[in-house]
């Protein structure tokens, strides 16, 4: 049985906020997450679905006889990336500090038989 991986690095989206999406499409099949994170008005669902779709462009690109129907998400992990540190300027030229998140996204498809 053959897995087919796509993996997201340094993703402008905060980890904790993608791992809700990330939790309820967890060993779905393929078809049914495209649908369901299409119309999902979440950020994290958009990000997802860009991802989904390219693991399963690779599973068609390294095995022709693929069934994509067949195909569903074996593994997904979030992990937390290296922080953007910004500031926000405040009164009397002061600075507070302003953490922009970023993470991490590894995909892991493969075929039901």
């Amino acid at each position: 049985m053959s897995e087919y991986k796509a993996k997201l690095s340094f993703g402008r989206i905060s980890p904790q906020k993608t791992r809700i999406v990330a939790n309820a499409v967890r060993g779905r099949n393929v078809n049914d997450i495209i649908a369901d994170l299409d119309f999902l008005n979440k950020k994290p669902a958009k990000v997802l679905l860009k991802l989904i779709n390219s693991a399963v462009a690779n599973a068609v690109d390294l095995d022709e006889k693929v069934d994509v129907d067949s195909l569903y998400l074996k593994e997904i992990q979030v992990n937390e990336g290296k922080p953007w540190k910004r500031g926000l300027s405040r009164a009397r030229g002061r600075m507070s500090p302003l953490i922009k998140r970023t993470s991490h996204i590894n995909v892991v498809l493969s075929a039901r038989e």
